[in-house]
């Protein structure tokens, strides 16, 4: 027998090599969707399974046709599918065990041994189907070498792929692993067509060399096929992928609505498709409360009915974008008094119940409205201006539209610049604190002060509490403001002590945050050891909507405080916010007569409301402190029905504290010369 030996040309093998890395290249893409957790799952493994299949098949192909044998060798089509099929099947068995968990060592050597497996067979199948007078024998030690190597190799490309398809160089480290898996499928077609010697057994006719062309013919046909199937399929899924990419970017996940991302894409200059148009930005106002309550699932049911219902309003020239949350936009051109319409009939038709858990709830709308080109002619100019006048719908009492104009800019603008001066006014030490005095008219002297915190900007001079608390409250810097305040209260009033003015009970106002944060009963016990001070020389003053926000925590931690011995006094009594069936629970010491009541004191209606004030008061065993009194009817009035602890401009205004302690010392000396 004759001893039968191929060589290959160089070109035919880089070709060969470049097929299956190529192929691995395409196939790894694919796989490496899988780990973001993508849709359609088994059909993009098996698209995987077939480009890699293809492409290691292909590369055997060819370097079976490419063999430089010197008898002539035919092929059988139909068989050779086989081989075909067992490599795309190794493929998905490799890619359903590699992607199907937690990475782990034994996944990793089950998933490249079942390829590595795939691909001998594949090879050995290809042989196999050969119409040949040459007989292969096996050298089964060496071919156990190669399969080892190429375990190795794949084992290697999957390690690398699976470490860094993360990483900043995720393209580079996929090249590489597509490179092993070439070389390793490559040269295990290589070096097992050198380990298996073939040997001839019957010389070959020229009537079988014709039928081993023709079906070398079908065989790179299939070769050919399976170029373009392995094209196909890659490109099929990028642009698919594409596809899916550009619908996540531009389009809202719950709503299905276009997002930002599309309004700034097709809309950035909006004169290119209005002359005259507007934008509404819609925010609910209540949505906060939903998700508080009933959970995120519910405010995401609510969402989307929320979205199917603005889109019902819509005409079919306009518009609706969803921003995300439960701000949402409309686009359109138009007129003012078509924005105007709309936004009627938006508030109209957004006042229908909404049925979440077999629950009737109710919704309104903030709605800011832009002009343009009045406001601008793009995007963000446009988007700028109906937020602000959003901002302000909100302010005005919600459930209404505003028109931006410059006066809501400006207004705008100087928050945002209080804002940022309030987060550097401790550090500055812009804060200061004014003491009013707490008069008691039947006794003729002060028995009390409050503290008021006042704000001088370094630029905008001073700054009304009225202004810049409720931003403090807003942004949450309240709590970090009252801690400040407490300690230095106590520490002023322990230095008015030990320098010998009367002994008198400081007052500070509470903020709901303060009792949102559940950081009370902490700041006051750090204030008062730091200063010295006597628990009970020592107030804290909230109000009527501070204790029915949660009167059962709020009850809780006031009286953590009345158990350290500070007092607590009800500030701006009478306002409507409180219930009386729950007013005798909160451990209160004092009420506060809010001073709407004394300023319109000469009204019979007011003066019952006082009257009746104070003796409830004296029913609960409480003490009763009139705020605002500025004239001296009005204390005689309030005299009369029994309230003789005042405070108010009649008495003594707002003082810094060297001012205070100079009024202070007045008092004590006219006071020692009136007793002499």
């Amino acid at each position: 027998m004759n001893h039968t030996h191929g060589f290959y040309d160089p070109l035919t093998v880089f070709i060969a090599f470049a097929v299956a890395t190529a192929a691995s290249y395409f196939a790894l893409t694919l796989a490496g969707r899988l780990f973001q957790g993508t849709t359609l799952r088994r059909w993009r493994l098996l698209a995987a399974s077939v480009v890699m299949g293809a492409g290691i098949w292909s590369m055997h192909v060819i370097g079976m046709l490419a063999a430089r044998l010197s008898e002539q060798i035919k092929f059988t089509p139909a068989l050779a599918g086989l081989s075909f099929a067992i490599t795309v099947a190794a493929c998905f068995g490799s890619f359903i065990i590699y992607t199907g968990g937690k990475q782990s060592l034994i996944r990793l050597c089950s998933a490249s041994l079942l390829l590595s497996l795939g691909i001998a067979d594949m090879h050995f199948a290809g042989i196999a189907v050969m119409q040949s007078p040459l007989k292969a024998h096996y050298n089964f030690i060496l071919l156990g070498l190669f399969a080892f190597i190429v375990f190795v190799a794949i084992c290697s490309a999957l390690l690398l792929f699976q470490r860094f398809h993360e990483h900043r160089a995720y393209r580079r480290w996929k090249l590489l692993s597509a490179v092993l898996i070439g070389l390793a499928t490559s040269g295990m077609h290589y070096a097992s067509m050198a380990a298996v010697p073939l040997q001839s057994l019957v010389p070959v006719h020229a009537a079988h060399a014709d039928t081993g062309e023709h079906s070398s013919v079908l065989l790179l046909a299939g070769v050919i096929g399976g170029a373009f199937l392995l094209i196909g399929i890659s490109w099929t899924s990028l642009l698919y992928d594409k596809k899916v990419l550009e619908k996540m970017a531009y389009s809202d996940a719950l709503t299905g609505l276009p997002n930002r991302h599309r309004l700034s894409q097709q809309y950035n200059d909006f004169s290119m498709f209005y002359e005259e148009g507007f934008m509404l930005y819609i925010d609910f106002d209540r949505f906060k409360m939903i998700n508080d309550t009933m959970g995120h699932d519910t405010g995401d049911r609510f969402i989307q009915q929320m979205a199917a219902r603005l889109q019902e309003a819509l005409d079919k020239n306009q518009t609706l974008f969803r921003f995300g949350g439960d701000e949402f936009l409309i686009i359109s051109s138009g007129s003012r008094q078509d924005a105007e319409q709309l936004a009627d009939r938006l508030i109209l038709h957004l006042k229908k119940p909404f049925l979440l858990l077999d629950s009737e709830f109710y919704m309104t709308a903030s709605i800011g409205i832009s002009l343009t080109p009045q406001h601008g002619t793009n995007r963000l100019a446009l988007l700028r201006a109906a937020d602000i006048a959003m901002y302000h719908a909100k302010i005005a009492g919600k459930n209404r539209y505003c028109i931006y104009d410059e006066e809501t800019n400006l207004h705008t603008l100087r928050k945002l610049e209080l804002e940022k001066g309030l987060r550097k006014a401790l550090q500055l030490q812009e804060f200061d604190i004014h003491y009013q005095p707490k008069w008691d008219a039947e006794a003729g002297r002060v028995i009390g002060l409050e503290a008021l915190l006042r704000w001088r900007h370094g630029m905008l001079g001073p700054i009304s509490p009225a202004e810049f608390i409720p931003i403090t409250e807003e942004t949450g810097m309240i709590v970090g403001i009252t801690r400040w305040v407490l300690r230095k209260a106590c520490e002023q009033n322990r230095y008015w002590q030990l320098s010998g003015l009367p002994k008198l009970r400081i007052s500070v106002n509470m903020s709901i945050r303060v009792f949102e944060s559940g950081k009370l009963e902490e700041m006051v016990r750090e204030a008062l050891h730091s200063s010295g001070l006597d628990p009970e020389d020592l107030e804290l003053e909230i109000t009527e909507s501070i204790a029915m926000q949660d009167i059962e925590e709020t009850i809780k931690q006031l009286n953590a405080v009345k158990a350290i011995g500070v007092k607590i006094s009800m500030d701006d009594f009478g306002t409507g916010y409180s219930s009386l069936g729950t007013i005798d629970r909160i451990p209160i010491d004092t009420l506060k007569i809010d001073q709407t009541f004394i300023r319109q004191s000469a009204l019979p209606s007011k003066q019952a409301i006082i009257s009746t004030i104070i003796a409830m008061a004296a029913h609960l065993r409480l003490d009763v402190v009139a705020e605002g009194v500025e004239t001296e009817d009005q204390s005689h009035f309030l005299q009369s029905r029994g309230c003789s602890v005042m405070q108010g401009y009649y008495y003594g205004r707002p003082m810094p504290a060297d001012e205070l302690y100079a009024w202070m010392e007045r008092l004590t000396m006219t006071d020692t010369t009136a007793k002499e």
